[in-house]
């Protein structure tokens, strides 16, 4: 497993929990109680992007408990174009096409292998017609469906990679976005389950597995060569020798060389380095973040060097490689911050000269507020405020802290304290997140974590082993461990906190979206000792349902053989072991359970078949599906509903001060 767990550093951002810290929090006055209804306001604008020109932009909006795509344009000079999201589907991701044309990615729940599996659609929508066409129209398309390569600037094509059949492998089709027509440019492969492109749009590498256990890389230099296979191995490689096959993230045109994320050694963090795809060696580091794994980076529009990154340590951080960038963000940060006080200020989308962006500040208690900035000007203009009836005096700061596991590891967090209450004996509510993998808290503001502090709860959010960005050893250390050790950190933060004597270990209670939900499921199951009660929307019950439902999913064997391992480990280890549904004897206290209707990434009979269950079981439990809703709560209405169950709730089984 590497280092040893006692070995790893704590990073220089923690916050001590110093007495002065404590009573300086205490100090302030205690808050007004704040309506469900102000924390279930949606944003007006979420997900903005500017189209290539500046000129126009695209949002979601929710209206009345559905979701919408709106364009329109920043001088308002032309009636704005709303199109809704049909229901059943959810919108995954959206991105300009040229000036006129969006290209809009949304799923559903279909039939599949005797079960249900999620599939993807790409939809062409054209701002001078207003029609909606769905991508690969004629074609008996696999489940995947919005595998985009490449536009072209002036967004009349678009390389999108799809199964022709359910039958084949992916091939790669230019589509006509105008009059959305699909050829073939790259062929099926035997093996080959992903096809990647330059910057310039000719397709230049893809990789796969040709069965469990082996994998092939095939690459050419250009648009005329053939391609060759320029790499294999099995699963038992070693790790770095295969890093190429799913890190890399641009090639340059008319080059072999690119970018790949990439471990420098043995549990370490992720950094960007040069990689030759001819040869598939990794070359010179170009950026490690500190302390930190890079979370995403971005090149130049020619491919050739770097123009942003960003990693998080306590919270979001960006690193700019262009001067003129830097030089901006830094005026940028000294003009809000001055402002508003200590926020983060983030550059989000930008046009195509970057003379018109999008600027987003926000902190862990404050929702935030959009700007545009323009250089012709050198003018912020203030778009929308996410949510103007809550105030950053009356919110609680998130503090970012670290704890020990009882193997020693050190587990970060964030904890949140009630404004104006002594930190002495309070109820606590831990709120693990979701994924479990590659996911994390950021310290930005959170609503549920708002609003259970406003309420008089502590909240503690662990980043168990496994969470994203701290490095490889880390994840490795989650692996296979739902249940197990992964519970084990959530349980030893509660410890730590009760130690200090902040909370009351008798005033528990778990709460958790999706994988959290999970945890906070199995946490009241595997030890009811510790929790007065437990809350779970979209969480799962069933891991061996849970498990086939993720695998439908992925297209080739090895990467469900590699999801199956993370997941369960040993493949004779028994899920049910460790799934809520199948230990209903051990629960001793009530639980809650919420889930949408159409929520595609746990099935709603998750919750359905632990409700029933706990029915005949003669279980305390309250159950509620919310119509129309997603993934957790993504409408307004469905918000409310969180809010009001979850106060009522607690209110009765763990009451608050």
């Amino acid at each position: 497993m590497g280092t040893p767990a006692a070995a790893l550093q704590v990073p220089p951002q923690t916050i001590e929990l110093t007495d002065a810290l404590l009573a300086q929090n205490a100090a302030s006055p205690v808050p007004a109680r704040i309506p469900a209804s102000v924390f279930a306001a949606p944003a007006d604008f979420r997900d903005i992007k500017l189209s290539p020109s500046g000129l126009r932009l695209v949002a979601r909006v929710t209206f009345e408990g559905r979701q919408f795509v709106r364009i329109r344009r920043l001088d308002g000079s032309e009636e704005p174009w709303t199109f809704q999201i049909p229901d059943k589907m959810d919108l995954n991701y959206y991105t300009w096409a040229g000036e006129d044309r969006l290209l809009v990615s949304v799923g559903q729940i279909v039939p599949w292998d005797g079960d249900e599996a999620r599939s993807t659609r790409l939809v062409i929508a054209d701002l001078t017609t207003h029609k909606l066409q769905v991508i690969g129209k004629g074609f008996a398309m696999g489940l995947r469906g919005d595998d985009l390569l490449w536009t072209d600037p002036e967004g009349k094509t678009a390389l999108v990679a799809f199964q022709p059949t359910i039958y084949d492998y992916p091939a790669v089709f230019s589509v006509d976005l105008v009059a959305n027509r699909a050829k073939t440019v790259v062929s099926s492969m035997t093996g080959i389950w992903n096809w990647y492109a330059d910057t310039s749009g000719v397709v230049r590498y893809g990789y796969g597995w040709i069965d469990a256990h082996n994998w092939q890389m095939v690459y050419r230099k250009d648009g005329a060569g053939r391609f060759q296979v320029v790499a294999r191995g099995t699963d038992k490689d070693d790790q770095a020798a295969k890093f190429a096959r799913d890190k890399s993230f641009t090639i340059a045109a008319g080059a072999d060389e690119g970018f790949v994320y990439d471990t420098a050694a043995e549990g370490g963090h992720l950094a960007v380095y040069r990689y030759n795809f001819a040869t598939h060696q990794r070359g010179e580091l170009v950026y490690a973040a500190p302390g930190t794994d890079v979370g995403q980076a971005w090149t130049t529009e020619d491919g050739k060097s770097l123009f942003r990154a960003v990693y998080t340590d306590s919270r979001d951080r960006v690193k700019w490689f262009d001067p003129g960038m830097a030089e901006l963000q830094a005026a940028l940060d000294k003009a809000i911050s001055g402002k508003l006080g200590d926020r983060e200020v983030w550059i989000g989308s930008r046009n195509r000269d970057n003379t018109i962006m999008v600027v987003q500040a926000l902190g862990s208690n404050d929702p935030g507020r959009t700007y545009i900035w323009q250089a012709a000007s050198g003018t912020l203009t203030r778009l929308s405020t996410r949510n103007p009836a809550l105030k950053p005096a009356d919110l609680a700061v998130s503090r970012y802290v670290h704890y020990p596991a009882r193997d020693g590891m050190a587990i970060p967090a964030y904890l949140t304290l009630p404004v104006g209450r002594a930190a002495k004996g309070l109820p606590l509510v831990i709120l693990p997140h979701g994924g479990p993998y590659g996911v994390r808290d950021h310290g930005d503001y959170d609503p549920d974590v708002q609003f259970l502090a406003n309420r008089g709860y502590v909240v503690l959010q662990p980043q168990y082993r496994g969470s994203d960005s701290y490095g490889a050893m880390f994840e490795r250390r989650g692996e296979a461990q739902w249940g197990r050790t992964m519970q084990d950190d959530i349980d030893d933060g509660m410890d730590w906190l009760a130690k200090r004597g902040i909370i009351d270990p008798a005033r528990v209670c778990i709460v958790g979206i999706s994988y959290g939900g999970y945890a906070a499921l199995w946490g009241a199951t595997r030890n009811p000792e510790r929790y007065r009660c437990a809350v779970s929307f979209a969480g799962i019950s069933d891991m061996p349902r849970s498990l086939k439902y993720q695998l439908n999913s992925f297209d080739d064997k090895q990467a469900r053989e590699a999801w199956r391992q993370k997941v369960q480990g040993d493949p004779t280890f028994d899920l049910r072991t460790i799934s809520p549904l199948f230990n209903i004897d051990r629960l001793k206290v009530p639980v809650m359970l919420l889930h949408g209707t159409d929520d595609q990434i746990v099935q709603p009979r998750q919750s359905r078949l632990y409700a029933e269950a706990l029915k005949a079981a003669g279980k305390p439990y309250e159950y509620y599906e919310i119509p129309d809703e997603g993934h957790g709560y993504t409408t307004t209405q469905g918000a409310q509903l969180w809010y009001d169950k979850l106060d009522a709730f607690l209110a009765k089984y763990n009451p608050a001060p």
